[in-house]
Parts: structure tokens; C-alpha cells; sequence
């Protein structure tokens, strides 16, 4: 479940007061969202870092001062960027970061290691980092921050607890304003019934389509300009690697488009719940004139039936289900 990074914050704070605070945490979402503020604040909580809590001179609640990341790296505290040209992470900056972790830390100190872009990890690195996560030592905290949770392996996935922030990159960006004014246009057409759902289920495989086109466009460019640079320097099974890499990550990134595509139709059904309430606030208020007509023959509960097979669509899609049965099983579900 999505949270903003305040909530999560004060969760992993209320763990950490109970003595149960995990050894690792994978944060995800999208730009913005505030991830490597909610990595400050669990270093500084910690090691207590941070200046918060308490009351000033006037008796009003001293606000928390989140303090950048990457001034919190020093003594046991470290921080692991992408920063080579390639934009990887490489084994040799995991095994630096293992080597403080196995050091001995003052009492009461907690060793800490932040790895922004966690997806940007190469294979050796994320190998290398799973020995860590099985038997990490004592006294670590361990934080992966990524906007794609989906490129590192499933073992380093079941081994992090999970935290999934909201926010960041706004909804209409990325296609997002492009994919609603679609969808306002199908819904005038009809909603409510399974002629008007396929319709709506052919405007989002539209959508994905084009990214997949873009995505896959991208990966053989990438491998082309791989091939020219180094085909006479290695041999061809480093090449081979290169373009199964390439292939991977264009996955991720189609796969990360979807998710988002899902957002915004949830994000749109959300505006419709609101319209019929009279709550105000819309995500998409150019949308409000059709969400005004179509609310006027939809309860509060049947939208909220329809919000939750969105859901139960996006469940199915993170499994091995086929992908175009099910989103005809999902749209028909949401809305016919």
C-alpha cells in the first residue's frame, strides 16, 4: 500500500520505539516523492542526527529540519550513487560499503548504508549485495531507494521490507493529460456497459503499444551504438549480455509506464467518486463537465466497486497472467 513519505516515516519511527526496527528497506516511487528526505530522516533517527521534537520559546512545535542526504555520509554513514558515466553502480562500490559495515561502530552507533538508484546496481553488484542483505551484520541499517523496484532481483526484493511512496511526478505527466483527454473522449461515447468498457480497454492497449514501441526503440539503439563502440574490443558474450541488459530494462520501463497508466485511470475514477460527493479537489478538473453527467446515474458504492476491480486488475497484472486477457477481464469488471 502507498503512503506519503511522512506516514511511512512515522511507521518505521514507531518500529524503531518498539525495538523492531528491520535491518532493510526498499523505498520506492516516483521522482520527487520524497525518498531520499524519508533516508535523512531514518540516518538521523538512527544515529540521532536530526534536530526535532520539543517546543520553542512560544510553546509551538519545533518543525523537524531534514537535513540533504549526502550530508549525512561520513564516518558511518554511506552513501552510493550512480555516479560513473555509464550511470552504474559497481561491485567495486558494494564491497567498499560492506567493508564499513563489517567494521565495529561505536555503542549506540548504527551503521547505515544508502543506495540511491538501487535499480542502477550492475549484476555483480546486486550479487554481491545479497550476501549482505542474508547475513547483514550487526548493528546496520540497509536503505534502497529506486523509482523502479521491479529491475532488482526478486531474492534482494523479498529480503527488504517494502515501502511504496505517493507523490512526486504528477499524474498528467508522461502521457498522463494525454491518456485522460482519451479516455474523456471514449466515456462520452458510452459508460456503464461492456461496449463502452472494450472501448475504454482499446484506448489503454493503445497507449501501452506506443510506449512498448518507444521502449523497445530505445533498447535496440542503445545495443546498436554498444556494438559499434566495443565490437572489436570484447567478445561477442559481453556484447550478447549487453543486449539482454538493454532488453531487461526496456521491460522495467514499459512496465513502469503500465503501472502509471493504472494510476491515472484510478486517479481519474477517484475525480468521479469526488464529483458525486461534491468534495471537490480533482486531479483532472477539465474532465469535470463529463464526470458531472456520468455521476448522475453511478452510486458512491457502484464507483467504488469499479476503483477496487482497477485494483484487483493491477494485482493480476503483477503475477503471470496474460497481459491482454487480463485487462479484458479487468476493464469488463470496471466498467461495464
Amino acid at each position: 500500500m502507498s503512503q506519503p513519505a511522512g506516514k511511512a516515516f512515522e511507521l518505521i519511527q514507531a518500529a524503531h520505539g518498539r525495538g523492531r526496527l528491520a535491518h532493510a528497506f526498499l523505498v520506492s516511487g516516483a521522482a520527487g516523492c520524497g525518498k531520499e528526505e524519508l533516508a535523512s530522516r531514518l540516518v538521523s533517527m538512527v544515529n540521532g542526527s536530526g534536530e526535532s521534537g520539543g517546543m520553542d520559546l512560544f510553546g509551538e512545535p519545533m518543525v523537524e529540519k531534514v537535513v540533504p542526504l549526502d550530508e549525512q555520509e561520513g564516518g558511518w554513514v554511506r552513501i552510493i550513487r550512480p555516479r560513473s558515466k555509464s550511470r552504474r553502480i559497481s561491485v567495486t562500490e558494494i564491497r567498499d560499503l560492506e567493508h564499513t559495515l563489517h567494521l565495529a561502530a561505536p555503542k549506540g552507533m548504527t551503521k547505515v548504508g544508502v543506495i540511491v538508484d538501487a535499480d542502477r546496481m550492475n549484476e555483480q553488484a546486486e550479487n554481491a549485495f545479497l550476501k549482505t542483505l542474508e547475513e547483514p551484520p550487526n548493528g546496520t541499517l540497509l536503505l534502497l531507494l529506486t523509482t523502479r523496484p521491479q529491475r532488482l532481483l526478486p531474492t534482494i526484493l523479498s529480503r527488504c521490507v517494502q515501502v511504496k511512496l505517493t507523490g512526486g511526478r504528477p499524474l498528467g505527466a508522461d502521457g498522463g493529460d494525454e491518456l485522460v483527454a482519451a479516455l474523456n473522449k471514449a466515456a462520452a461515447r458510452g459508460f456503464g456497459n461492456p461496449i463502452s468498457a472494450l472501448h475504454m480497454k482499446s484506448v489503454f492497449t493503445d497507449f501501452l503499444a506506443e510506449k512498448r514501441e518507444e521502449v523497445e526503440a530505445a533498447a535496440k539503439a542503445a545495443t546498436k551504438e554498444e556494438i559499434a563502440a566495443y565490437r572489436d574490443g570484447t567478445d561477442g558474450t559481453w556484447l550478447k549480455e549487453r543486449e539482454d541488459f538493454h532488453k531487461a530494462a526496456a521491460e522495467a520501463d514499459y512496465l513502469d509506464a503500465r503501472n502509471r497508466y493504472l494510476d491515472v485511470i484510478l486517479a481519474w475514477l477517484a475525480d468521479l467518486i469526488r464529483t458525486k460527493t461534491g468534495s471537490g479537489g480533482l486531479d483532472f478538473p477539465e474532465s469535470a463537465p463529463l464526470l458531472e453527467k456520468i455521476a448522475e446515474s453511478e452510486s458512491v458504492f457502484r464507483i467504488g466497486t469499479r476503483l477496487d476491480a482497477l485494483e484487483r486488475l493491477r494485482q493480476t497484472l503483477e503475477t503471470n497472467a496474460s497481459e491482454p486477457l487480463a485487462l479484458e477481464v479487468g476493464f469488463l469488471r470496471a466498467f461495464a
